[in-house]
């Protein structure tokens, strides 16, 4: 079964972080987003980036106030701006026709998941989809990979993820799954950690590329 990261794997929005960053910093007049903070919220889900984020600039929010502000942020551009990433759509299709269930396995708030899948009418290709918030897990942890398998009833390695981030790889990689890796420019500076983490010849992956049928 072929599992799917929404965010820089199937929809060119990772950018859009970085845009909500600036803006909702701003607010608070902090000019400039420092490259430490950028690192660790690319790196981790909503929960653990909102406080990180209270934290970091002692904000004087809760991090369910500063999620629901990036929620809020966010939904017109999920709604109906962000595009699919090249080939997304065609390989969901190819997949299809070729009987390998896909599945979506995201870390992204589940409402803009929805948003996005709904406006690229992207429901009908996916068989499953899961959010690390409803599964009350992070990506990062190789035990989320575990329990979706077991979700599906299927072995570990028979499950393959297909990410943009060379941490979620590794923890899927962790809990036995096949990676590939899908370019994104937030991940350029770690693409050699991608190389390693994935294996020859699967990264950088191009969705626009056959099917590895190897299920």
């Amino acid at each position: 079964m072929y599992f799917f990261d929404l965010d820089g794997t199937l929809l060119d929005s990772n950018g859009v972080w970085l845009d909500i960053d600036v803006e909702f910093l701003g607010r608070f007049g902090i000019g400039s987003v420092p490259e430490d903070y950028t690192g660790y919220v690319t790196h981790h889900g909503f929960d653990g980036s909102a406080r990180y984020t209270r934290d970091y600039f002692r904000l004087p929010l809760t991090p369910e106030e500063i999620i629901s502000a990036w929620r809020e942020m966010a939904r017109s551009a999920y709604a109906g701006q962000l595009e699919l990433k090249p080939g997304a759509r065609g390989f969901l299709e190819r997949a299809r026709a070729s009987g390998i269930p896909c599945a979506l396995l995201t870390s992204c708030i589940p409402s803009l998941c929805s948003a996005a899948l709904e406006h690229h009418r992207l429901l009908p290709l996916l068989d499953r989809v899961f959010t690390a918030a409803e599964l009350g897990l992070e990506k990062r942890d190789p035990e989320l990979y575990r329990l979706v398998a077991r979700l599906c009833r299927l072995e570990a390695g028979d499950c393959v993820l297909f990410d943009d981030s060379p941490i979620y790889c590794r923890a899927a990689r962790e809990a036995g799954w096949q990676v590939y890796g899908v370019s994104d420019p937030v991940f350029d500076d770690r693409a050699e950690e991608m190389r390693e983490v994935c294996g020859p010849g699967r990264f950088p992956f191009d969705l626009r590329s056959p099917l590895p049928l190897h299920l």
